[in-house]
């Protein structure tokens, strides 16, 4: 049943092709099948291939099929050739399956949008990239995916280019995804120079037998952290996923909360034998993802734009993953990835229904009291804010729960404490949210409240699905004190992921660790509550009073206006100078004085050449005197 798993990323591809040439001859109800059953179709097999892998034995791991030698240069090889092991799988579980509920919901959504098969053909563009991305044997065929959901990315929050912002915000992705992506293709080069192969076994056998030292090792994984950076929107090169919001809503909820910003955690799993090697570059990525997972949450705060807010979210929940990574719980990490995909594809999808039911309007201010208006799209946005929040025993509580857990037990008790801290922010962001929307007086104009409706089934039904995963998707992965064998994603992901090697803790140190966890976030709850329920008016004496702390929040740290200060506006204008200085007056100059001085020297040329007979008669004899003048004299 395994033999098939190849074909997971080339069904995407296959309809890809046709929607781009065919796509607008063909009518909506076409269009829409097509590229919902592609992917579904490739989910179907993702399953089968699960199913397989799970009769086949450990040592058979990885399983790879070779389709043929792509890059053949010397002794280097890069073959196209993909791989099934358990990373992969749940990966292509994830890709396939909330892609392909959103596909459903973007039916709806984009019904009436007049570039409805281009934007089928980007999804299912994304698609494939982000397949590739996660079944590729090697890292440069990886690196092929990197580049593609890259790409997908700035089509997609550009989707709407008639706007200014959207295609500015999809050219700031571009730009910023390059940067981190020239880090990666560099610790690329490393990896080929060390190792001579790209494959990732050969990778982990290199890395095994001592052939990359421990300096090596940091040099690498640091290089390929900060191409994470980039893709994964963590520090310094976050600024890129608040703009995303431009793109349609359900591109919100595929690319930005559910697939391409997990890349990150994905390759940084994939590569757990590097980064368990190199304990400096482990540090970085824990360091960087908890300070990021605080960071994001505090901008959050202040946030009135609903897709805003869930976007500093995923920025903050991508921090807990790498806080998993960083401290060797690369199964925690992946399992927080897993149900994070449910839970926030959820909210965004959630927040698009409200923005249907208000034409369009996402500002939190003019909303309030829709929990009569939306009785389906509330509870189904609830679910998901409390499964974000870690109340138990929702899917966000199990793996927020795993990552702290581990954190703590590795020693690292100043990045269990910015979790901590995380956990609180995010339940009040996530319930201020829920009550400024859904609780409360109304605040919607006349006009806005009499078409407020529940969007259609192809919308509602991707919803309650996916509350419903939200709910249960945490089962499989159960901590120590519920059972010493309920771990079932941990030991899944065993033969593929090198375990931690943690102090182990005692069973009642692990039961405090939880309830300080669940008490936190349920503070956070409480104060969201008093803050916009029961006493609305301390969130406007806290601004009152503290003026500084809130503009500096609501303006993100002001740290677009610092890059565009040190890096934007310099690099525009040393380009415009060195256009106009050097450009212009040397390159251009050196070019037409080239022609001028041809120019020059053909007039001059032009006075010998008159074709008239008696010139040329002239000009010879003047020969002829001057060559019996040097004879005689």
């Amino acid at each position: 049943m395994t033999d098939i798993f190849w074909l997971i990323p080339f069904i995407p591809a296959m309809s890809t092709l046709i929607l781009a040439i065919f796509g607008q001859k063909l009518p909506k109800k076409y269009i829409s099948f097509q590229a919902c059953f592609a992917v579904f179709a490739s989910f179907i097999i993702s399953v089968i291939s699960l199913v397989g892998l799970l009769q086949t034995s450990h040592e058979s791991y990885p399983l790879v099929k070779n389709l043929f030698s792509w890059i053949h240069a010397g002794s280097f090889k890069a073959d196209l050739s993909f791989q099934l092991d358990p990373l992969s799988a749940v990966m292509a579980l994830v890709v396939t399956g909330v892609g392909f509920l959103i596909h459903v919901y973007s039916v709806g959504y984009m019904a009436n949008d007049k570039s409805y098969s281009r934007y089928f053909t980007y999804l299912n563009l994304f698609t494939f990239a982000m397949l590739i991305l996660v079944m590729s044997s090697n890292v440069v065929l990886m690196f092929v995916g990197w580049e593609g959901v890259g790409l997908c990315s700035y089509l997609l929050i550009g989707f709407w280019f008639e706007k200014h912002s959207a295609a500015n915000a999809g050219k700031k992705a571009f730009i910023v995804n390059r940067i981190g992506d020239a880090a990666f293709i560099i610790g690329i080069f490393f990896i080929l120079i060390y190792v001579g192969s790209g494959e990732f076994t050969a990778i982990n056998s290199a890395i095994s037998g001592g052939a990359i030292t421990q300096g090596v090792a940091t040099l690498i994984a640091v290089l390929l952290f900060v191409g994470a950076t980039g893709k994964s929107a963590q520090i310094p090169l976050y600024v890129w996923l608040p703009d995303a919001m431009e793109g349609p809503t359900p591109v919100s909820a595929l690319i930005h909360a559910a697939t391409m910003v997990t890349a990150g955690v994905y390759m940084v799993s994939r590569m757990n034998l590097l980064y368990t090697l190199s304990v400096d570059a482990a540090q970085v990525v824990a360091v960087v993802g908890a300070v990021t997972a605080i960071y994001a949450a505090t901008m959050a705060l202040t946030q009135n734009d609903i897709k805003r807010v869930l976007a500093y979210s995923t920025i903050s929940q991508i921090g807990y993953m790498f806080i998993g990574c960083g401290v060797g719980a690369y199964a925690a990490g992946m399992f927080h990835l897993y149900t994070h995909a449910f839970f926030k594809s959820l909210l965004f999808l959630a927040a698009g229904s409200v923005m249907h039911a208000l034409s369009g309007e996402l500002d939190m201010r003019k909303m309030g009291g829709l929990r009569k208006y939306l009785p389906l799209t509330y509870p189904t946005f609830l679910i998901g804010a409390i499964a974000i929040s870690g109340i138990p025993f929702l899917s966000g509580f199990f793996s927020k729960d795993a990552i702290l857990t581990h954190a703590f037990a590795s020693g690292q008790y100043f990045v269990w404490a910015l979790g901590i801290l995380g956990a609180v922010l995010t339940a009040f962001y996530m319930f201020r949210l829920i009550f400024l929307t859904f609780h409360g007086k109304e605040r919607m104009t006349p006009e806005v409240k009499k078409h407020i409706h529940e969007p259609p089934p192809a919308m509602t039904v991707p919803l309650v699905i996916l509350a419903f995963f939200s709910i249960v998707a945490g089962f499989i992965g159960l901590p120590v004190v519920f059972g010493k064998n309920l771990n079932w994603f941990g030991h899944f992901l065993e033969p593929v992921i090198k375990k931690s090697h943690e102090a182990h803790l005692t069973l009642g140190t692990e039961w405090l660790l939880i309830i300080i966890s669940v008490a936190v976030a349920l503070i956070g709850i409480l104060i969201a509550y008093i803050f916009y329920i029961k006493k609305p008016q301390i969130p406007h004496s806290l601004v009152a009073r503290f003026p500084f702390i809130y503009k500096l929040l609501y303006n993100k740290y002001y740290v677009d206006e610092i890059y565009n200060a040190t890096f934007v506006n310099p690099t525009i204008k040393g380009s415009e100078l060195i256009y106009d200085k050097f450009d212009l007056k040397v390159i251009d100059g050196a070019v037409n004085g080239t022609a001028s001085s041809a120019s020059f020297f053909g007039k001059i040329l032009s006075y010998f050449q008159t074709g008239l007979i008696k010139d040329y008669a002239l000009i010879f004899l003047l020969g002829a005197i001057l060559f019996i003048a040097y004879l005689l004299f």
